[in-house]
């Protein structure tokens, strides 16, 4: 059985006030488009902060056609993440009722991408084609 979270837990998610946007820069490549919602979820190799290395839901910016983009290519993103702290009271709720460890909520738009000049298959093998 699901458990519901109660209105006053989604009203404070659904209410929560986002801090001033920070600008990340990662690579790694883009693993699902999402036309119509103008969003894709990527994989990145390094971190975030909190730990996580898949982002869902990134917001395109208008200039992008999502059908210009390629998943499995290697990107450079640069990301501009905002957070916003949740209650102590909703962040024990979801920790001792939802078995859910999380004490803010992200949101990611895209600033802008660019295409790396790698070749993922072979990177590092340029001595072996010389031999």
């Amino acid at each position: 059985m699901t458990k519901e979270i109660p209105k006053w837990a989604q009203d404070e998610i659904k209410n929560a006030k986002f801090g001033k946007p920070e600008s990340l820069t990662r690579t790694g490549y883009i693993l699902e488009i999402y036309d119509k919602e103008m969003r894709v979820d990527v994989q990145i190799y390094e971190a975030l902060d909190d730990g996580r290395k898949i982002v869902e839901g990134i917001s395109l910016p208008k200039k992008v056609k999502p059908a210009d983009l390629m998943k499995g290519t290697v990107y450079e993103f640069a990301i501009n993440a905002s957070r916003a702290p949740l209650g102590k009271k909703l962040v024990e709720f979801l920790k001792k009722e939802m078995e859910i460890d999380m004490d803010a909520i992200y949101q990611f738009e895209l600033a802008s991408l660019e295409l790396m000049d790698v070749d993922s298959d072979s990177a590092g093998s340029d001595e072996s084609e010389d031999e």
